[in-house]
């Protein structure tokens, strides 16, 4: 397999091979120091990894590398506000997060290797090149064969399903060539914190309301437990045979269960399915789950027949930002670090915010952004990172990295460094072997 970051002679739709070839240059350091020291800092490895992705690909210029000298078809309307790190800027949509800024670090020299989505967002969840042609595994598939799980599953996705565009799905949402079984978990999660278990709907009609039903639950699983004598069990898919251990867990449906969360905290994270969602991802990690993945929606399109509001925004980026998709990321993105703090879990929860690529430097012709791969941002909190600090750094107009570029194959080495998995076992099982972790992070 290629992943992104080895050398490949052309690209398509992405970044220079100049950029492209001082990503790979720092190849030949990954089993040295860097990772050792990565190694280190996960000698206590988080408890889980949260990733929020952010399907669809935000405008790093008017979120988190605002170029306020630019000229105004580049920085556009929004004004920017100083930040608890020195020096350091974000847009005037972002207040609650710039007042954490020391809780996280911001990563601002990303590049991807692709312009579409579809498979952009497969190298960005696999690391992988090959993962935008054929089915490679998730990070969190990788993290799930290596740790497995307990009474909920390893790998657990929250959202209306896998991401896909209206075209097809994407690749890389699962684990690809390693088969179903290593595919995440999938919750979806409404904005009142309603679940949507699909899993359940083949267990004879059981719904996430049962959840919350003892006496009918109770009732539901005598049937059950009378038809699915062992011959029967073996012989259901692994989806199915999840979905009974969950419901014969009493932990797995108490952490599946928002009302047992205190009103002020549901309030805190604010009534959309991107707040529940993200409290429900807290209560998973709270609950042992290695890898959570968070999706912001669906699809990634922000106005279409089937859209739930994604953030490609080639038009009315400047409506849906600050109207929608700004407020609710400050509020949510905020109270997340709040809550993992104050109950102790933010130095064992590494919790990692990205999209798959940027949008345009420049504002189109719709008055909005096109999508750009050649530069934007990642967001790192917990498991030992930096708060405050702030790596790399893009040009005058954020088209391209002024420093080294990193990588998705890199953000995958330093997840899976921290979820246990050292360049050994990844050379093992050939997930991002060679890569290295982004030791600035720590």
């Amino acid at each position: 397999m290629f992943e992104v970051g080895s050398f490949r002679s052309t690209l398509h739709g992405g970044i220079t091979r100049r950029a492209f070839l001082s990503a790979a240059a720092s190849v030949p350091f990954a089993f040295g120091l860097d990772n050792r020291k990565v190694a280190a800092k996960a000698s206590e490895k988080p408890h889980s990894v949260i990733v929020l992705w952010l399907w669809g690909a935000p405008s790093h210029i008017d979120t988190f590398d605002p170029k306020p000298n630019a000229p105004s078809e580049i920085r556009g309307p929004f004004g920017t506000i100083r930040t608890k790190t020195p020096g350091v800027r974000f847009t005037e949509l972002f207040p609650k997060t710039a007042a954490r800024s020391d809780q996280f670090a911001l990563i601002r020299s990303m590049v991807n290797f692709d312009g579409d989505h579809l498979k952009a967002g497969s190298i960005g969840l696999t690391g992988m090149l090959e993962g935008k042609d054929a089915e490679v595994p998730n990070f969190g598939s990788i993290v799930a064969r290596h740790r497995g799980g307990k009474d909920l599953p390893a790998f657990m996705a929250i959202g209306r399903g896998n991401p896909r565009d209206v075209v097809g799905m994407m690749k890389g949402f699962g684990g690809g060539n390693w088969g179903r079984n290593y595919d995440p978990f999938l919750v979806g999660c409404t904005d009142k914190g309603e679940l949507d278990i699909p899993a359940l709907k083949l267990l004879d009609g059981l719904s996430p309301a049962a959840l919350n039903d003892r006496r009918k639950l109770l009732g539901d699983l005598d049937n059950l437990n009378r038809e699915a004598g062992k011959s029967t069990f073996d012989k259901w898919d692994t989806t199915k045979q999840r979905a009974y251990a969950l419901l014969t867990s009493p932990d797995a449906r108490k952490a599946l269960d928002l009302t047992q969360e205190k009103q002020s905290t549901r309030e805190a994270y604010g009534q959309t399915s991107f707040g529940q969602s993200c409290l429900l991802a807290r209560r998973l990690a709270e609950s042992g789950v290695p890898y959570i993945q968070v999706n912001w929606s669906q699809y990634v399109e922000a106005m279409t027949p089937n859209c739930d509001f994604g953030w490609d925004t080639h038009i009315f980026n400047f409506d849906l930002l600050p109207d929608r998709h700004g407020p609710i990321f400050d509020r949510v993105y905020s109270t997340l670090l709040d809550d993992l703090r104050e109950r102790g879990m933010l130095e064992n929860t590494l919790v990692i915010a990205m999209g798959e690529f940027g949008r345009t430097p420049r504002i189109n012709g719709q008055a909005s952004r096109d999508h750009w791969p050649q530069c934007y941002f990642s967001m790192w909190a917990g498991g030992g990172v930096r708060g405050g600090a702030v790596i790399g750094d893009s040009d005058a107009t954020g088209s391209a990295p002024l420093t080294e570029p990193f990588t998705p194959g890199m953000v995958g080495a330093t997840i899976l460094q921290h979820a246990g998995l050292d360049t050994q076992t990844r050379a093992e099982l050939r997930v991002l072997p060679g890569m290295r972790a982004i030791h600035e992070l720590f």
